[in-house]
């Protein structure tokens, strides 16, 4: 049984190291700022101090702590528009996040003003159509799957809204990968698979959150372990924080438990990532590794850490069980 509490103490050194003056209050980066830019509040550091601290068991049962969060998050929503903005990442995607942000604290943000007439089932349809999923699947899901989360995390959406929302994807699932969208994933000009399955991902965690079936998950898992096994993911895969890793387990792992379709082997690969995975951690500076100081790509790093946790049950031992936030509400 591998230890990965110094690995689990290393982040939480780093969230607090990102800590500003008041309660709540994060910047994103620390270290690895442009030069001659200081640390400032930001969305993603306020967010996603919030989700590795909820990982790791960290949070404090305290007003103070709960009320500092809430109360940074829904000062950086636009009252205008409903929406949050940033500039690293697409506004749906934004404020998906930190509307499950707010989430953690029992906390729902402003109605999404901008985004009301997507309620529509043709406006609806016409935003998923109109997104590239040929040349820019990955970027793109954080609009598709950016939506549904921003309209039901803050109460908006009905329940036939989201039948029609899963029914989209339901008829534009790729039966020959399990992955988003259909026809467009061997299409000429498109991106490698690896960056099809990461922005499925974003679909997916919705499908799980509200206890939807997949189309094709055998084919996912296909997809999955093919990846791994013939190197076809990034070149750095496994030896940087950020999401691509947690993309890949998260697939696997929840396409498997709606069948039993390879599972032994689908451990195999993820115990054999794990390693390599928790070897980088292990080595990695803080103060030196761009993504390891970005709270953004490191909650990605959290994330890939408790799914693999609860993935290999008994293999690794930590003084809290790291949880994963997906399986509170969507939207990492």
């Amino acid at each position: 049984m591998r230890d990965i509490e110094p690995i689990i103490e290393k982040i939480r050194r780093t969230v607090a190291s990102h800590r500003l003056a008041d309660e709540g209050r994060y910047t994103r980066r620390l270290t690895t700022l442009p030069e001659g830019e200081a640390p400032a509040i930001n969305e993603y550091g306020v967010a996603d101090a919030a989700n590795i601290l909820y990982s790791i068991g960290d949070f404090s049962p305290s007003p103070l702590f709960r009320n500092g969060f809430a109360d940074a998050l829904k000062s950086l929503q636009h009252r205008d528009t409903g929406l949050f903005t940033e500039p690293t990442h697409h506004t749906v995607h934004t404020t998906a996040h930190c509307s499950a942000a707010l989430e953690l604290f029992d906390e729902r943000p402003l109605p999404p003003k901008s985004l009301l007439p997507y309620l529509e089932k043709e406006k609806l349809y016409e935003l998923l159509d109109s997104l590239d999923w040929v040349t820019s699947p990955w970027d793109n899901s954080h609009i598709g799957a950016g939506i549904y989360v921003s309209m039901v995390l803050s109460g908006v959406a009905g329940r036939d809204w989201e039948n029609d929302y899963f029914a989209w994807l339901w008829d534009n699932a790729d039966p020959e990968t399990g992955l988003w969208r259909k026809g467009c994933i061997s299409a000429p000009g498109s991106r490698p698979v690896y960056e099809h399955m990461a922005g499925s991902f974003h679909y997916l965690f919705n499908h799980e959150y509200a206890a939807r079936p997949l189309r094709y998950p055998e084919k996912m898992i296909d997809t999955e372990i093919d990846m791994y096994k013939n190197h076809a993911l990034s070149r750095n895969f496994g030896r940087n924080c950020g999401f691509l890793e947690m993309d890949w387990i998260y697939c696997l792992t929840r396409a498997t438990r709606q069948t039993g379709y390879r599972f032994a082997e689908g451990r195999e690969v993820l115990r054999d990532f794990a390693n390599i995975f928790f070897d980088y951690l292990d080595a990695a500076d803080p103060e030196k590794d761009a993504s390891f100081d970005d709270l953004h790509m490191l909650f990605g790093a959290v994330c890939s850490i408790a799914e693999l946790y609860r993935a290999l049950p008994g293999e690794f031992s930590a003084a809290k069980p790291p949880k994963l936030v997906l399986d509170r509400r969507p939207f990492i």
